[in-house]
């Protein structure tokens, strides 16, 4: 029995402080196309998934993303089926400043975001998706080459999410450190950090079990497109 915010944490966020950011109304919602793919129903029944169904797009895909793989949605096809890890965390491990400088990052710097994303493929990563929480980075001679931020927002807990490396700038550390500072920021507001990342990859889970996350439970992702 799911009892538990981050059992549901897309249907958490999107009606608690996703909700400026969705559409869909009812039993069902998304979030704005232009700030990611993602997408709940309130529950099983047949009224819910029906509300569901109207919000896949004919062009395009929704994510969901559940602790229990959902039941089929009329109208749609599977388009990709995936076991990820949720971790969470509730202490950090010690360590030292990071050795490298980091920035805030701002609207300027969302076109840098989307193409560091589009080359890493850190997670579903759009036009506006940076505007979901605040983003951390680090750049090189002016470019942006490391970057993590913040994404679902279900009540008491903030993802770490968008933690993404420029293939050219690997090996410094970048990716641990800058999750690390999200995941501290998000304790300061007295909220507890957590994070996804796909099954089969553990170097990413090991990573993330380095910095003080554990394994939760698994999920179940799957990407829906018009049938």
């Amino acid at each position: 029995m799911l009892t538990h915010p981050l059992d549901r944490p897309v249907w958490g966020s999107l009606t608690t402080r996703w909700a400026p950011f969705a559409q869909g109304e009812g039993p069902a919602r998304r979030l704005l196309p232009d700030h990611g793919p993602f997408a709940a129903a309130a529950d099983t029944s047949d009224a819910s998934l029906a509300a569901l169904s109207a919000l896949v797009p004919a062009q395009g895909a929704i994510v969901l993303i559940e602790g229990e793989p959902p039941p089929p949605v009329p109208g749609s096809a599977v388009h990709q089926a995936e076991a990820i890890w949720q971790m969470a965390c509730e202490r950090l491990t010690e360590a030292p400043a990071p050795a490298f400088a980091w920035a805030a990052l701002a609207e300027a710097d969302a076109l840098e975001m989307l193409a560091l994303a589009t080359l890493t493929r850190p997670g579903p990563f759009v036009e506006r998706t940076h505007r979901l929480g605040d983003f951390i980075g680090v750049k090189v001679d002016g470019k942006l080459v490391a970057m993590a931020g913040e994404r679902m927002k279900p009540a008491g807990f903030t993802e770490v999410s968008g933690v993404c490396t420029h293939p050219d700038h690997r090996g410094h550390g970048y990716a641990g450190g800058l999750s690390r500072i999200v995941a501290q920021r998000i304790f300061d507001r007295g909220e507890t950090p957590f994070l996804h990342a796909f099954a089969h990859n553990t170097a990413a889970t090991g990573l993330y079990e380095t910095l003080g996350f554990s394994f939760r439970r698994l999920m179940q992702m799957r990407v829906l497109t018009r049938a």
